[in-house]
C-alpha cells in the first residue's frame, strides 16, 4: 500500500476521472462471488447478497427505470430502511447516471416534499411509507414522479413494485454510465439553523474522500466484519455504511430493526462483527446496559462520530471492550476529515478530550474568532479547513442558495467554515468548544430549529416559538421548545403532547420537543433576533 499521500492521489486519479462509472465502482469490479450485504432482520435472520447478485438486481431495476422515463440526471429517491433494497435501488439509479436522493424514515411527508425536486422521477417506498406520500397539503395530487414499493404487490393505482420494474420485460440494461467525477451522484440535505434544510450536491469524486476514511479512519480490513450502525439514509450511514464499503469490497451489515442496546450485543456476538461505528448514544446506553461483556464478542475497531464523546464513556469502552473507541469529526458537507486514525500506519493514542487531528488528504485548524486567519495553538476560535491544502475537499456549495454558501467560506474562497468552535494544540489536535449556529445534535441526528419551529407554528394555539438543544448524558442533546401562546390558551401536559405530536406528524417522529416550556414572551436582542443563549437547561 502506498503512503497516505500517493494514496489519495491514486485515488482522486480514479475516482476523479472523466470516466468515472459510480455503478462499476461500487459493484461490478469486485468479485461476484463475494459478499456485498448482510441485511439483518428484528429476529437476527441473516441473508446474504453477493457482488453479482447486487449488479445482476441493480441491471434489471435499471432497465426498469429507463422503460420509466428515468434518464441521466434525474433524482431517484428512497424511503426505505436499509438492506438490499436500498443499495440496489441506489445503484440502479447510479448505473443510467441519475442521482440518489435518501429519505430517513422518520421523515413526515413535509419534511419528504421540500426534499423532493422537480427533477424527482421515481420514488422507492417501504410498504409502510406509502400513506406519506398521498396527496395532501404537502404533496401535490399529480406529482411528476412515479411511485414504486418493496413489496410484493402495487399499493396505489399507477404503482409499481420492484420487482415489476426488474422484470426481464423491461429490456437488456444498459452499460453503467460513465458520469466522470464531477456529476452529482447523491443530493444530501443539511438542517438549517434558519432556514428549511439545504441542498448538498455530492459529486463522484467524493468517493475518494470516502474511501480514504474507511482505509484510514476505520480501518477497515479484508477480512472484518464490519458494522456502521447508523441510518444509511443519513449521511454518516450511506456514505460509511453502504457507499464506502461497497467501493472498497468490503461486506457490510444493515440491520433492520429499531435501535436496542440488547439488540446491538445480539448482532455483535452472533455476526462475529470486528469493526463497529457507532454514534455516542450507542455507546452510552451499552454502558448503561452492559454488565460484562459476553465472550462472543471480540472487536478490534471501534470509532465514533457526530459528536463528542465524553471521557468517562470512552474510558468504559477501553476497560470493556479492551481497545479504545476512535472518534472522528465531519459533516454532511465533507465526509469525515478528522479523527485519530485507525490504520495501523497512523494510529495514535486517544485523547479524550480532543476530537483528533486532520485525516489523510485534509488539512484542518482554528482561524481567529473575527480575522480570516489562524489562530495560534490553544487559542479559541472557529474550526476551519483548509481548501487548497486538503485535496480530498469535493464540497462547494449548496444548490441554488449563493449566500448559504458564501457564509461558508471565507471571502478568499481559502477557508471552509465548519460552524464549530474550539482550538488546537501544537501538535495539530483540534478541541471541541461549542456549534456556532443552533442545530442540535441528538442521538446521531443534525436537527434545524427551523423545521421543529415551523411545525410547532401550525397549531392554533402557538403565537412564537423557539426551538433550542439542551444537554443529556444518554443522547448529547435533546430537542426543547419554549412557546409563547395566543390569547385564550392555557399551557399544560395536554398542550404539550399535543405539540409534540405536531412536530411528530408534520416534520419527523425523530425531532419533537422533550422539554416544552411556556413563556408570556421570548428573549430577544435588540434587532428582534431570539437569543437562544437564554433558553438553557435551567428553563427547560
Amino acid at each position: 500500500m502506498p503512503e497516505p499521500a500517493q494514496q489519495v492521489r491514486d485515488w482522486l486519479a480514479t475516482y476523479d476521472s472523466s470516466t468515472a462509472s459510480v455503478a462499476e465502482l461500487l459493484c461490478d469490479r469486485h468479485p461476484r462471488q463475494a459478499v456485498a450485504l448482510t441485511e439483518i432482520g428484528p429476529d437476527l435472520a441473516a441473508r446474504d447478497t453477493t457482488y453479482g447478485e447486487l449488479a445482476d438486481r441493480s441491471a434489471a431495476l435499471a432497465a426498469g427505470m429507463a422503460a420509466l422515463g428515468v434518464g441521466p440526471g434525474d433524482h431517484v429517491a428512497t424511503l426505505v430502511g436499509g438492506g438490499t433494497d436500498l443499495a440496489a435501488t441506489a445503484l440502479a439509479a447510479w448505473r443510467i447516471g441519475a442521482v440518489h436522493i435518501p429519505l430517513l424514515t422518520a421523515f413526515a411527508p413535509s419534511a419528504i416534499a421540500h426534499r423532493l425536486t422537480p427533477a424527482t422521477r421515481l420514488v422507492v417506498c417501504d410498504d409502510d411509507q406509502r400513506a406519506k406520500l398521498d396527496p395532501g397539503p404537502d404533496l401535490p395530487a399529480e406529482p411528476p414522479w412515479r411511485v414504486a414499493t418493496t413489496g410484493h404487490a402495487p399499493l396505489r393505482e399507477g404503482d409499481r413494485t420492484l420487482d415489476d420494474l426488474a422484470d426481464p420485460g423491461a429490456g437488456a440494461p444498459a452499460e453503467a454510465a460513465a458520469v466522470g467525477g464531477g456529476a452529482p451522484f447523491v443530493l444530501m440535505h443539511t438542517a438549517g439553523s434558519a432556514g428549511p434544510a439545504k441542498r448538498i450536491p455530492v459529486p463522484v469524486r467524493a468517493l475518494a474522500a470516502f474511501h480514504a476514511y474507511h482505509h484510514y479512519g476505520l480501518d477497515v480490513a479484508d477480512d472484518d466484519v464490519f458494522w456502521n450502525t447508523a441510518d444509511p439514509s443519513g449521511a454518516y450511514g450511506l456514505y460509511h455504511g453502504l457507499i464506502a464499503p461497497l467501493l472498497a469490497g468490503h461486506r457490510t451489515l444493515h440491520v433492520q430493526a429499531g435501535f436496542d442496546p440488547e439488540l446491538v450485543l445480539d448482532v455483535l456476538a452472533l455476526h462475529q462483527v470486528t469493526n463497529l461505528a457507532a454514534a455516542p448514544t450507542v455507546y452510552r446506553s451499552l454502558r448503561a446496559t452492559l454488565k460484562t461483556l459476553p465472550p462472543e464478542i471480540a472487536v478490534r475497531r471501534l470509532s465514533s462520530a457526530g459528536e463528542p464523546l465524553g471521557p468517562d464513556v470512552l474510558e468504559w469502552a477501553r476497560d470493556v471492550f479492551g481497545v479504545p473507541v476512535r472518534d472522528h469529526y465531519g459533516q454532511t458537507e465533507l465526509g469525515m476529515c478528522v479523527g485519530h486514525p485507525g490504520h495501523p500506519d497512523l494510529a495514535d493514542e486517544p485523547r479524550t478530550d480532543s476530537l483528533g487531528a486532520a485525516l489523510p488528504g485534509w488539512r484542518a485548524t482554528v482561524l481567529e474568532p473575527v480575522a480570516d486567519e489562524e489562530a495560534p495553538p490553544g487559542a479559541f476560535g472557529r474550526i476551519a479547513v483548509d481548501v487548497k491544502a486538503s485535496p480530498l475537499m469535493w464540497f462547494t456549495g449548496y444548490h441554488d442558495a449563493p449566500t448559504a454558501t458564501a457564509a461558508r467560506f471565507t471571502p478568499d474562497g481559502r477557508w471552509y467554515l465548519t460552524g464549530d468552535t474550539g482550538t488546537r494544540d501544537r501538535e495539530g489536535r483540534l478541541y471541541f468548544s461549542s456549534r456556532d449556529d443552533d442545530a442540535i445534535l441528538t442521538s446521531g441526528y443534525r436537527i434545524g430549529p427551523f423545521d421543529v419551529e415551523t411545525a410547532l407554528l401550525e397549531h392554533p394555539a402557538v403565537q412564537e416559538a423557539a426551538v433550542y438543544g439542551v444537554p443529556d448524558d444518554l443522547h448529547g442533546q435533546l430537542v426543547a421548545a419554549t412557546v409563547v401562546l395566543r390569547e385564550g390558551f392555557t399551557g399544560d401536559d395536554g398542550l404539550a403532547e399535543d405539540l409534540r405530536e405536531i412536530v411528530r406528524t408534520r416534520f419527523a417522529t425523530h425531532a419533537y420537543p422533550r422539554r416544552i416550556t411556556f413563556a408570556d414572551e421570548l428573549p430577544r436582542s435588540p434587532s428582534g433576533k431570539i437569543r437562544r443563549s437564554r433558553l438553557g437547561p435551567s428553563r427547560a
